[in-house]
């Protein structure tokens, strides 16, 4: 199956082969099992402003920046774009409340494993997040120690246009300084997804949260995952079918 897939991808976008060098990765839900707390953070946000945000909305929303999620309540509420000040104002609040929750960080299952896997075959791993809190690195370091530096990281400081534009994945080829057809990504959002389908890469799904397959699916992700568990018990058949 994985055969099939590479072959359609290289074929819809004229490439000749995939030559793994670098991958890819989202933070939250694909290393970080800190999806419902966002959710659950982002609600609470939103009753506090009264924004209309539900939980599963938040879900949808996820891998956008904060900016991008508020603009498009604002405009869907007031009908106008959110303001520096207010973004400031409220993903400082919404931070408040996720720290509330996010009693202990907890790793996704697999992740550390996949990780080891891939530095041992000697791949570059890019950090690709809508995220832009200042505890980012430290929280990488403690549960995945000596994979991430600031220089192999794209956050929403780094970018103008987050998910699901392809500026974010874009971005991440660069930090890495390879072509498409030398990347994949790992990502489990159907914004994620599509952000690195927009960006010519091909884009490995892994389905960690609430979502049907076929939203992912439909979005154009190249192959999907059930967990990260999975990805990383089945690396060396995917590993083969990309180099």
């Amino acid at each position: 199956m994985i055969e099939n897939k590479t072959k359609q991808y290289l074929q819809e976008h004229g490439f000749e082969n995939l030559n793994l060098k670098a991958v890819l990765f989202d933070m939250d839900g694909v290393l970080f099992d800190s999806m419902p707390t966002h959710a659950h953070a982002w609600k609470e946000t939103s009753d506090h402003y009264n924004l209309g945000l539900s939980e599963s909305e938040a879900y949808e929303n996820e891998g956008r920046t904060a900016k991008s999620t508020l603009n498009i309540l604002f405009q869907r509420n007031e009908g106008r774009d959110v303001t520096e000040e207010e973004v400031k104002e409220i993903y400082a609040y919404k931070i408040k409340v996720y720290n509330k929750y996010n009693v202990e960080t907890v790793p996704m299952k697999g992740a550390a494993e996949l990780l080891s896997k891939i530095r041992k075959d000697g791949f570059q791993i890019i950090l690709v997040t809508g995220s832009g809190q200042d505890t980012l690195m430290d929280r990488l370091e403690k549960f995945y120690p000596g994979i991430f530096t600031k220089d192999v990281m794209i956050t929403a400081k780094n970018v103008k246009r987050g998910k699901p534009d392809p500026e974010p994945y874009l971005q991440g080829l660069k930090c890495a300084n390879v072509h498409p057809w030398e990347a994949i990504v790992i990502e489990n959002a159907p914004l994620g997804v599509r952000s690195g389908v927009r960006a010519g890469i091909f884009t490995v799904a892994v389905n960690t949260g609430p979502i049907d397959d076929e939203k992912l699916l439909g979005e154009g992700a190249n192959l999907l995952y059930h967990s990260m568990q999975e990805l990383s018990d089945n690396w060396e058949e995917l590993r083969k079918n990309i180099q």
